[in-house]
């Protein structure tokens, strides 16, 4: 048997023969299974990892350029994964490592099966994983030091890179949701440095692989339905149970054991303590018109104001109010709506010309009661949208089966409900009450106790507690947006 770390210095191509030959003496004993920061150098075992040193006759600072150079515009990490290897002295890392055990057709059979999770295997570059594998340990490959080297840290290089993508799509998702949707604005953790790199501190693949697998009851259970589908990949259940996954390994769930979830598709809100919804109701949401779609976002519902004041925003304005007061110049007036001019309020709006005046100086308040589109009660967080969610005192649309009806904001169908939910028993749930029955509505804000999170998503697929996949309609097409995204080669997602 060689030893890997000889005493001597041997020739060169000995010493990487010797690896090369190591590996390929393991690999053929049994049959293979086929089912932005710096980065700081890795503490590597010496015992497994040989050194390959720079001689007159190669260059292998060199010769890892032009491996690299011919493969890197299909890594997602390219300058991080150079950077390991200069620090490292252009040695192989994962392949001594992983060889003699096989360990790398455990990879190679994982990658395989990324169909279970709605992922292309080819994403990850499996076959051409494969072609190497198999050729590795040729002969006619190695017959020169140079061409040894070469295919070593070719496989090297594919190997780091799809260890990588698997890892971050595993962890992470495939594609950067702020990268697929403008109306988005949920706070996503994505891979640092840490999470890209630590593939090298991997010592058992079986183990690292399974550790990073989703285990989320609602993963798994749209893995069983996918699993369980035999229809073909422009079937709508496919494709819906397919970008639902992927949304399921983004990192942009609330992390606090209580907090409120709108499902925009589904067009309800529930409040989940526990992981369980202890209370659910109907929800209204924005028109699939642009400007008017509800977004996706996080925040922290830190007050409610009851009996509250509408101010109307500018493109509500402009495209609707302003047409009713050129049609009846006591509009305003029945309608309970202040006037102001560069903020000074206009006590006479009905002397106004608005077929003539120029509307960019004007603003507008719509004063509680019973014409007020807010209702008695909007509860606040902050955004980037300006939108909240809100009572309503038209009830009609609850009725209605697809109700992407509002402009943006999310009207909820049991708001005295929800404030308790949030509030609990005590004096403020009681002054919410008493107010929103008064006769004689006045504006009163009544912060939270305790910040409650908001959370606005677009989820399009689940699978209820008795096995029944449930698909809602895609009502601002970006399950189509995102399918597309993920139906590229990995490289192209970033």
């Amino acid at each position: 048997m060689f030893k890997i770390n000889h005493p001597l210095k041997l020739p060169f191509w000995r010493e990487v023969a010797i690896v090369a030959m190591t590996c390929a003496l393991f690999c053929l004993s049994c049959t293979a299974k086929r089912s932005f920061t710096s980065i700081p150098p890795v503490k590597l075992n010496k015992a497994v990892t040989p050194v390959i040193k720079q001689i007159d006759r190669i260059d292998v600072a060199s010769e890892f350029k032009k491996v690299f150079e011919a493969r890197h515009l299909a890594f997602n990490y390219p300058d991080r994964i150079d950077s390991f290897y200069k620090i490292n002295n252009y040695q192989p890392v994962l392949v001594p490592r992983f060889m003699p055990k096989h360990e790398l057709q455990t990879l190679e059979d994982y990658l395989m099966n990324a169909n279970l999770h709605g992922i292309a295997p080819d994403v990850f570059s499996v076959s051409r994983l494969k072609d190497l594998l198999e050729n590795y340990g040729n002969k006619k490959t190695r017959t020169k030091e140079r061409e040894v080297y070469r295919n070593t840290m070719e496989l090297e290089l594919l190997v780091a890179d799809v260890m990588i993508k698997y890892s971050t799509a595993m962890q992470f998702g495939l594609v950067d949701p702020t990268r697929v949707y403008t109306n988005y604005s949920t706070p996503t953790l994505r891979p640092d440095s840490t999470s890209v790199m630590q593939v090298f501190e991997v010592r058992d693949i079986k183990a690292y692989l399974e550790s990073i697998q989703p285990k989320e009851p609602d993963y798994l259970a749209l893995q069983k339905a996918l699993k369980a589908e035999t229809g073909v990949e422009n079937d709508t259940l496919y494709r819906a149970l397919v970008v639902n996954l992927e949304r399921l390994r983004w990192k942009n769930k609330p992390v606090a054991g209580k907090y409120v979830l709108v499902n925009i598709p589904e067009f309800t809100l529930s409040v989940i303590d526990s992981g369980k919804p202890v209370l659910s109701m109907k929800v209204c949401v924005g028109e699939p018109i642009p400007n008017k779609e509800t977004p996706q976002l996080a925040s922290m519902i830190y007050s409610v104001q009851v009996n509250p004041v509408w101010n109307i925003p500018e493109s509500i304005a402009g495209n609707e109010i302003i047409k009713y007061a050129k049609r009846n110049r006591y509009y305003f007036a029945n309608n309970d709506i202040n006037v102001y001019r560069n903020g000074k309020q206009v006590y006479d709006p009905e002397s106004i010309d608005w077929k003539t005046e120029e509307t960019g100086a004007y603003s507008f308040k719509q004063q509680p009661g019973e014409q007020n589109p807010l209702g008695r009660i909007k509860f606040l967080f902050n955004n980037e949208s300006s939108v909240y969610l809100h009572d309503t005192p038209v009830q009609s649309p609850f009725k209605q089966d697809v109700r992407a009806v509002s402009h943006g904001c999310v009207r909820v169908e049991q708001p005295l409900n929800l404030a308790y939910a949030l509030f609990g028993k005590g004096d403020k749930f009681d002054q919410i009450k008493k107010a929103m029955a008064n006769g004689y509505p006045k504006a009163k804000y009544i912060g939270l106790p305790v910040k409650i999170p908001v959370w606005i998503n677009y989820c399009t697929a689940k699978v209820d507690e008795k096995g029944k996949v449930h698909v809602f309609k895609d009502i601002y097409g970006l399950d189509d947006a995102l399918y597309r995204k993920i139906s590229f080669p990995f490289s192209q997602l970033y």
